[in-house]
């Protein structure tokens, strides 16, 4: 089994973290993106290009950081269970970790990637949708992990796994010092040894880009 994945991409540390939380060992494959050819020789694998991307040992490919994870969960008896058992419990899970992705870290990426445009690039009303959105979900998250230690309930998921690359960078870019439940769930995601080894991955690449 490989993995193909880029140390700062936050969808592959969601994956990393749950490698990591399942105790799962597979051969990983760094994609150099800022390198032409080997995104090049990358999308002739998986013609879309983009990381996570999980290769079985058939080949079979199964892309997309919550599929790689479920896969993962329905494998591997190992580790920490991400997904509840319980079939309410894991709508729950499924839920939390599609906000972390399609709120938070699309908030993110709006936010990154815009800045990094030229300046007659830029799409500031598209900047301001995504702040509003996170201003929204940043409350809502607050109120939310008022009696909790993980997003959806006592033990650590997959929803969790989402939401610490999300908070991650989100502390970057648009942070929410405001908000001290989420700041203190941010902390202890931070702490969390699975997330803290795949962030460690990240950290050095991230220097060199300044």
């Amino acid at each position: 089994m490989k993995l193909y994945y880029s140390p700062i991409s936050p969808f592959s540390l969601k994956a990393l973290t749950a490698l990591h939380e399942k105790g799962v060992a597979c051969e990983r494959h760094i994609i150099d993106f800022g390198d032409a050819e080997a995104r090049a020789a990358y999308k002739k694998k998986y013609p879309l290009g983009k990381v996570p991307l999980l290769e079985l040992d058939d080949g079979y490919l199964i892309p997309e950081s919550t599929i790689i994870i479920e896969y993962l969960e329905t494998h591997f008896d190992s580790g920490t269970r991400l997904i509840p058992a319980d079939p309410d419990d894991a709508r729950r899970v499924r839920f939390y970790d599609r906000q972390f992705d399609l709120y938070f870290l699309n908030g993110f990426g709006k936010i990154f990637f815009d800045a990094r445009r030229p300046e007659g690039e830029r799409d500031p009303r598209g900047v301001k949708a995504a702040k509003s959105t996170l201003d929204v979900m940043y409350a809502y998250l607050d109120e939310h992990m008022q009696k909790r230690t993980w997003v959806a309930g006592a033990d650590f998921s997959m929803a969790d796994c989402a939401a610490a690359p999300a908070l991650a960078y989100l502390r970057m870019v648009y942070p929410y010092d405001a908000f001290k439940n989420v700041v203190a769930y941010a902390g202890r995601l931070a702490e969390r040894p699975s997330f803290a080894k795949a962030w460690a991955e990240a950290v050095p690449v991230l220097a060199k880009l300044g």
